[in-house]
């Protein structure tokens, strides 16, 4: 593993800085309690995979890419795990450094891009990057970083846009997935002009739509295990009808696309193997 520490050099195409109301929605999104379950229930998920495939889960190196206000990241602490948090956001960071000064978590915070990490080769046990690769242009530098970062063995998630499901909340339009790329060209102009609303003031809004499919056919060539929704659906809760209707879906792939195009998000866990 290499013991070097890569310096960032902010790219100056980056703007560090916010709109005042998109800083004010996240900042307390970031606090909400659907927010809250939803990151446990990723991280324990992460977590119990971790431990069939690594039989590692004490004492962890985690890297949270798009930290946000740190939510996640201080979730992953209060298991004793080492977190490390980046965003291009300097306020979202401010926010996120002073929550984990409160709740006296030693969390390193840092303002950076997602397509060049400050941290060593094969350094992380796990790499979350969550609804981030849709708002950066060079997704393919975002995913080869954490691909870089991450430790043989350690684990990926992310969560994205889902093309394949006309339903999304990234701009205030209806059926905006589907639309052809030369019209979501349009109104990503309009979006960074005279008409931020439409993607909830966003700094940079989402400009890349994927599906499970399109990621693994990106990550699997690289080394990953790649794992959807339904691999990781515990049936051991189920009634007999839910856990035929998850196995069916398993097995059965136009099942599995029709699951995925009723999904307005993408979702996958990744395991690097090599």
């Amino acid at each position: 593993m290499a013991t070097d520490r890569r310096e960032t050099q902010p790219p100056g195409s980056w703007d560090h800085s916010t709109n005042v109301g998109f800083f004010d929605y996240y900042s307390q999104q970031s606090l909400s309690p659907a927010t809250i379950e939803r990151f446990t229930r990723v991280r324990d998920q992460a977590l119990a995979l971790l431990a069939t495939t690594a039989g590692r889960t004490n004492r962890l190196e985690v890297l949270d890419i798009g930290c946000g206000a740190g939510t996640q990241c201080r979730l992953w602490a209060q298991l004793g795990h080492h977190v490390h948090g980046l965003d291009v956001n300097a306020s979202l960071i401010e926010v996120a450094r002073q929550r984990g000064r409160e709740e006296q978590f030693e969390i390193e915070f840092n303002i950076g891009s997602a397509t060049d990490l400050p941290y060593a080769n094969e350094s992380m046990d796990v790499a979350l990057v969550p609804e981030l690769l849709e708002h950066v242009c060079d997704w393919q530098s975002c995913l080869n970083e954490a691909v870089r970062v991450l430790k043989p063995g350690g684990l990926l998630y992310l969560s994205t846009t889902n093309c394949l499901c006309p339903v999304q909340e990234e701009f205030d339009l209806p059926m905006y997935s589907w639309y052809p790329g030369f019209v979501k060209r349009r109104f990503e102009h309009l979006a960074v002009t005279t008409r931020p609303e439409i993607a909830n003031n966003a700094k940079y809004p989402a400009v890349n739509w994927f599906s499970v499919y399109s990621l693994s056919a990106y990550l699997k060539p690289r080394g990953f295990r790649c794992l959807d929704r339904f691999d990781l659906i515990d049936t051991d809760q189920m009634g007999t009808l839910q856990r035929l209707t998850v196995n069916m879906a398993r097995m059965i792939p136009p099942l599995r696309f029709a699951g995925q195009v009723l999904t307005p998000w993408t979702v996958l866990f990744a395991i690097k193997e090599r």
